[in-house]
């Protein structure tokens, strides 16, 4: 589909999407298709505490809860934050900051692209 954003995945947001379970990894995969078409996901939340724009991805399965933050407002891609399993009701301090931190290098990124 020409109207699809193309993935970038941000850190190891892709290696740790690898790392989770078959089912919920092509879970993710679906969700992250829907995403990249233009679709909103199955179930979601935004997440602006880390960066204006980002939304999370909500995938229960038998071996837990999975979690993808990802941002899609920038009109040249879908950018991938962070994929993490839940362990706990709220997400981590941990996790909430390494997804802030790789926002923060997308906007950093886009703005030397602009100035070039």
């Amino acid at each position: 589909m020409e109207d699809e954003k193309q993935i970038l995945w941000v850190g190891s947001s892709y290696d740790d999407l690898l790392g989770f379970p078959d089912d919920a990894r092509r879970q993710a995969g679906f969700q992250l298709g829907k995403v990249q078409a233009g679709v909103e996901p199955d179930d979601w939340k935004p997440f602006n505490d880390v960066g204006a724009g980002t939304r999370e991805i909500r995938i229960k399965e038998n071996d837990g809860a999975f979690r993808i933050m990802y941002v899609t407002k920038f009109e040249e891609a879908v950018y991938v934050l962070h994929c993490f399993q839940k362990k706990t009701q709220a997400t981590s301090r941990r996790d909430k900051d390494i997804a802030k931190t790789r926002y923060c290098a997308v906007i950093g990124a886009r703005r030397d692209d602009n100035d070039n």
